[in-house]
This record gives structure tokens, sequence and C-alpha cells, in this order.
């Protein structure tokens, strides 16, 4: 009997090849992808001319005319943004403004994430070529920042030194959807990215209203965020949106509230996706953000049947993200957002019967935050995910496969 067979992108940064997963021809298997699956990617003209054209903001190159330290912010590892494409294209643009290499220095903005190790991570990240001919720094939350006023919303913006300290403050990132930030991006590079730990916790303890997957319309946690980097002084912005290959289809430039919105535009073209309803099983696969898989099972509430499987699936090649404000750091306590939970199901996985992790190393540490361990069933290789759910579900089993689910949205 002929199977049924889905690829799927994985191993974001280390290699974005694919795995292939199968199950029995007498299966329902639905592959669900999002409008812009295979959207061709932007070529260099196309990077240069976005960059020549930017949005609410004179051209980069005239901006930097004059200034004497430049800062140019980038995202971490868990954020799909391939800085190493976009990044050339921002240095031309300096160096058309007479600004030499010594005056630039790159700060990596995690936010509450953990520093990125130099090698391979940083390689991985912005290339070795501007790696080893660039200054580049690692933000980190709890200390050398410099306090730059309060929001609206009552947020003490406390934010890099380094940044700071610079007179063209630069930032490259990507517009992916957001669970309350409605998409990434803008400014959310500088808040949380490369903001104190004081200013993050405010921030994330308060109450904000439609704060939601794919909205930024009256959103206040986005306007809380963007009121903060123009505190913070943030000037140019590019952002990228991406394809199901993290490959750069819409890059956006300038004013980074103006492009940001242009990006949203786009993006709410690239990633919508048609559901699948009362699916007996549900795989969400994490690509591109695989560090942090839980940002990929907003699809099984949508597509699950109650009492159905799901499979999360998460090659992350560092492990799963190590959250400061959110992480567990001992048996009953963590990071100042931390809520302890003993034996919680992780939110949207309630209606499974089973979680079946598909990952080929997880520490127990990894695996307890995903639930009761009595509900949670690790599986090594695809042919152990199979086999479990064969045992359970027959002919005519419905399946949805969302195979990027982190930057996918509902249609």
């Amino acid at each position: 009997m002929a199977q049924a067979k889905v690829r799927m992108p994985i191993n974001a940064f280390f290699g974005d090849d694919e795995l292939e997963v199968s199950f029995p021809g007498n299966w329902d298997v639905r592959e669900c992808r999002m409008a812009g699956h295979d959207r061709p990617a932007l070529s260099d003209e196309q990077m240069r001319q976005a960059l020549a054209n930017p949005i609410g903001s004179p051209r980069l190159r005239e901006r930097a005319r004059g200034a004497q330290k430049v800062c140019i912010l980038f995202d971490d590892i868990p954020k799909p943004t391939p800085v190493d494409r976009i990044a050339p294209f921002v240095l031309e643009e300096l160096h058309a403004g007479a600004v030499k290499d010594e005056q630039i220095r790159f700060v990596c903005a995690p936010g509450t994430h953990r520093p990125l190790t130099i090698y391979p991570e940083m390689a991985a990240k912005i290339g070795k070529a501007i790696l080893e001919r660039y200054t580049v720094y690692n933000h980190t939350i709890w200390e050398n920042t410099v306090f730059v006023g309060t929001t609206s919303r009552g947020t003490p913006i406390h934010v890099n030194r380094e940044f700071h300290s610079c007179d063209l403050r630069i930032g490259i990132g990507c517009v992916i959807p957001h669970s309350r930030a409605g998409f990434g991006g803008g400014g959310k590079l500088v808040v949380p990215g490369v903001s104190g730990i004081e200013t993050i916790a405010h921030h994330h303890r308060a109450e904000h209203e439609n704060a939601s997957r794919g909205n930024v319309d009256g959103n206040t946690f986005r306007l809380d965020i963007e009121e903060g980097a123009r505190l913070a002084g943030l000037h140019f912005k590019a952002d990228a949106v991406l394809n199901n290959r993290r490959q750069v289809v819409g890059l956006f430039a300038g004013d980074f509230v103006a492009e940001h919105r242009a990006a949203v535009g786009l993006a709410r073209q690239v990633y919508p996706t048609p559901m699948l309803k009362d699916a007996d099983v549900v795989v969400t696969n994490s690509y591109p953000d695989e560090s942090q898989p839980y940002r990929g099972i907003w699809c099984v509430a949508r597509s699950l049947k109650e009492g159905g499987d799901v499979v999360l699936v998460a090659h992350s090649k560092v492990g799963q993200n190590l959250h400061q404000l959110g992480s567990r750091f001992g048996s009953d306590y963590g990071g100042r957002g931390f809520r302890h939970r003993p034996g919680a199901v992780y939110p949207g996985l309630e209606k499974a019967a089973r979680i079946l992790f598909l990952s080929p190393e997880m520490s127990k540490y990894e695996r307890d935050g995903f639930g009761p361990q009595d509900k949670l069933v690790w599986c090594k290789d695809w042919a152990q995910v199979l086999a479990e759910l064969a045992a359970r579900h027959g002919v005519g089993t419905k399946v949805a496969v969302y195979p990027y689910a982190t930057i996918q949205l509902p249609a």
C-alpha cells in the first residue's frame, strides 16, 4: 500500500534541510501550507532597491553622513531572520555615507533569551565574514543599561549602553506572527531586544488590549513597544518577510513604525493558512523557530478533534530556548514572569490525549515543560512517532500537517 508523505524543513541556520514523514496510504493526510509557500526570494538588486527607497525616513546613506558611531542591532537564533543576507546591503549604504569599518559595531538583541555563542551561533546568524570584520557584542538584560524615560503606560525604558552611546542606531529583523505583539519586527528589536530586566518585566506583566497573534490594530502591547523604542532612539530599521525556506520575499526599510506596517501588509498575504478542522492527528513543525516549539501550537486548538493526538516536531540544534523572564530555574521557582503550574498541560494543548514530542535530543528539564509525563511521549525519530500513532489510529485517520507552524497564520 502506497504511503502518504510530507517533506518538512528542519534545522534552521544549521543546514535548513528536510525531514520526510510518512503515513499509511489509507489515512487522510493534508499538508496545510501558507499562501506564500515557495514564494520567490528577492534578488540582490531588489534588496538594494528596498534600502534605496525607505519608508518614512531619509535614505540610510544620507542619515549616515557625519555619524561617528554606528550600532546595528540584530535578532537572535530563535528568530528566523537571515541577517547574513540583509546586513551586507545595510553596510553598503553605511559605507556610501562615508562610515568606516571601525565606526560600526553589531549588537545581538536577544531580549530575555540567552546570549549567543560566538561560534557556531553568531557565525550562523550574521555570517563569518561580518563576524571577522566588525566588532559584535551580546546584550545582557542584567547590567550595562541606560535609563531613557518612561512610556505613557508606565514602562521604564532601560536600553543597552553600547546602543545608546551611538549617534546612528539601526536594526535588522523580520516580521513573523507573534502571540501578543501581533507580529514581530519593528521596535520589538529594542523592547525587549536590548532592554533591561526592569523594562521587560513591567512590559510583560502589564494588562494589554487587543494583544493577539496577527493583530497590530489597537494592540497596546505593541504600542508600548513602539513608544519605548522611540524613547530609545531607534533611527532606522530593515525588516524581512520570509517564505517557508527562510528566504527574504519582502524587505522593508525606514522609520521602524512605518516600515513595519508596510511589512505587515505583505505578511498578511504570505503567512495565512487554510485550517483543517476536527483532525484526529495534528503535526505541527516548529521550524524556523525550533527552539521555541510552543510558538507553533496555536493551530492545535483550531484543528484538533477533542481527544486527538498532537505531534510536536522540534529539530533544534541548540536545544529548547532559555527564557530568562519565564523559565524555571529550580524545582518551583524561576524568572520574574515564571508561573508554577505543576502537572499542567502547556496552554493550547488541552484537547490532546497525547503529546508526541519529536526531537532527536531532549533533556528531562525540557520535557517537563510541556505537561505531565503520562501525557507526553518523547520520540527520537519519525519511526517511533508513526508506531505510536498506528497503535491508536486506523483507516481513514484524518491528519493535518502544519509544516512551518511558527510562522503560519489561520486564513
